[in-house]
């Protein structure tokens, strides 16, 4: 019997292993599908479009007719005591005599249907609900546009610190070597001490650079599972390489996309202010106009002196009520033609700033081309440059092997080629970004 259960124990445990061990692996695409879902941001957004649907119905049920029910109940503990002229019950005249009218105790139930017959306000209110779908729409849309940015910049932070680790860590390895040799060799007096030191230095800077960019790869990690909305210390491996994925972003035919404004989500929203505006006028312009409902109540009432109301021989008394309220604006010390006057100058700044938002849209155009080419000119020369600075590294290791060139020397080209593979790896991720922003303004999002 221990057997089995030893096995069911081991299976579990190993099962128990695996959920814990268990990783997450996005390419950048899977990345950013995954974060339109999850990211908070996003999730809020889902929630204000359904949020505006509902406050849509909200503002047309206002028209519609209304049905409301009211119960009241009285016990008058002490009744009010009227006088009236005695001689009415054949008293002497000029006598008064007291009296209480009805009984203390009154149950009132009453039914009132009311109808919107016409409201200017409310015609307004239904046809700007259709405009604030509409701004909530766009608003998802930014905010979707905004997740994929951020996503791309934060995929290639990780992909950017895990590689500056690993080309740290391939220059440490390189530098101990020299530095054991050198020792070696200035042990044996075949070399000067101030190499060792001039080494000691580099390796000292490159290791608390590797030090560094460790502790860089877990932040920007762990900034990539926020903005994906993960949980911070979930374990996420990416499946992109930083090069690989730079020439993937490598697009001139971007540059030959025809621009078409009213796709700009900056543009769409610009337009959903101007409508907003509008309607803040239409609505100020509505105010002078007259309102006209109409209702109709039935209620039945009950009298008693104790609390009989629920007795079936209890009498109730039925009313009904069918009106109608008209009400007229008629003068107003000129408070809503200024307020339509301000609605007015509102409007007229909502156009402006329409126009300004056009031209602004444009410029930022022009200027994300022209950044996305000089990141791809920028990649390209650092490349260039990166493998020139390799070569005059080994051509300087084997000249101070040989005693041709001294440490200081060869110190300069190391740091040189260090410089070269930082320039390198931070113009790939130039590359990557901008194309980004250029698709965003485009709204492109492939």
């Amino acid at each position: 019997m221990r057997k089995p259960i030893l096995i069911l124990i081991i299976i579990l445990a190993s099962q128990l292993g695996y959920a814990q061990e268990e990783q997450y692996t996005f390419t950048l695409e899977e990345a950013i599908s995954y974060a339109l879902e999850h990211n908070y941001s996003a999730l809020n957004a889902d929630r204000d479009l359904i949020d505006a649907q509902k406050q849509k119905w909200e503002t047309i049920a206002d028209g519609l007719p209304q049905i409301s029910g009211a119960i009241s109940y009285q016990n008058q503990l002490k009744q009010p005591v009227s006088v009236i002229p005695a001689e009415i019950f054949g008293g002497e005249p000029g006598t008064y005599a007291e009296v209480v009218f009805g009984q203390p105790q009154t149950a009132t139930a009453t039914a009132t249907l009311k109808q919107q017959i016409f409201d200017g306000s409310y015609i307004v209110g239904v046809q700007a609900t259709k405009a604030f779908l509409s701004y909530s729409a766009n608003n998802k849309e930014k905010t979707a546009l905004d997740v994929r940015k951020s996503i791309v910049e934060s995929y290639g932070n990780v992909l950017l610190a895990q590689e500056s680790v690993s080309i740290l860590q391939k220059n440490k390895t390189a530098l101990e070597k020299n530095l054991y040799e050198t020792t070696k060799l200035f042990e044996n007096g075949l070399g000067d001490e101030e190499s060792v030191e001039q080494l000691q230095i580099t390796l000292s800077s490159i290791e608390n650079q590797l030090k560094n960019a460790q502790r860089l790869e877990k932040i920007t990690l762990q900034m990539l599972n926020v903005v994906m909305g993960l949980d911070l210390e979930t374990p996420t491996k990416l499946a992109e390489n930083l090069e690989n994925l730079t020439e993937e972003k490598i697009d001139f035919g971007l540059m030959e996309t025809e621009f078409n404004l009213e796709n700009n989500v900056d543009y769409k929203l610009a337009l959903n202010l101007n409508e907003q505006r509008y309607f803040e006028w239409k609505l100020a312009k509505s105010r002078a106009l007259p309102t006209l409902n109409a209702f109709v109540n039935y209620g039945s009432s009950a009298f008693s002196d104790e609390f009989t109301f629920f007795d079936g021989e209890q009498q109730w008394f039925d009313s009904s009520v069918l009106g109608f309220d008209l009400s007229i604006p008629i003068f107003s010390s000129f408070k809503r033609s200024a307020g339509t006057q301000r609605a007015k100058i509102a409007l007229e700044k909502a156009k402006t700033q329409l126009t300004e938002a056009e031209q602004q849209i444009r410029l930022q155009l022009e200027n994300a081309k022209s950044n996305y080419i000089l990141a791809i000119e920028q990649y390209q020369t650092s490349k260039n440059n990166l493998a020139l600075a390799e070569r005059i590294e080994r051509k300087n290791q084997i000249k101070y092997m040989e005693g041709i060139a001294s440490s200081f020397e060869l110190r300069q080209a190391q740091t040189q080629l260090y410089s070269a593979q930082q320039e390198y790896l931070q113009y790939m991720v130039e590359v990557i970004n901008k194309k980004t922003e250029l698709e965003t303004i485009l709204n492109e999002k492939a």
